[in-house]
């Protein structure tokens, strides 16, 4: 494996060896406006989250599927306990 190989520089990275401070500060500004939106936007950002969980739970059903039914039971009777405590309360 070679040492030399090109590693691809993130949007939010400021390239090394600008010389010119014009190219420099337009660099900076467009690293800082991408970092800024990649952590300002939170419908993607919580859209990767679910992605991730779901292939998560995904990969557990596979290699667990009585686990993961057996889940899915107790998820929906603890679920099921929630709303009916909840209506029986507000119908007291």
């Amino acid at each position: 494996m070679s040492s030399d190989a090109i590693v691809p520089l993130p949007r939010t990275a400021v390239p090394l060896g600008l010389a010119d401070p014009v190219e420099r500060a337009r660099a900076e500004l467009k690293a800082t406006l991408a970092a800024i939106e990649v952590k300002a936007n939170v419908p993607r950002r919580l859209s990767e989250k679910v992605d991730d969980t779901v292939e998560k739970a995904r990969t557990f059903q596979r290699r667990n599927p009585a686990l993961a039914a057996a889940a899915v039971v107790v998820g929906a009777a603890a679920i099921g306990a929630v709303v009916w405590g909840l209506v029986r309360a507000y119908t007291r």
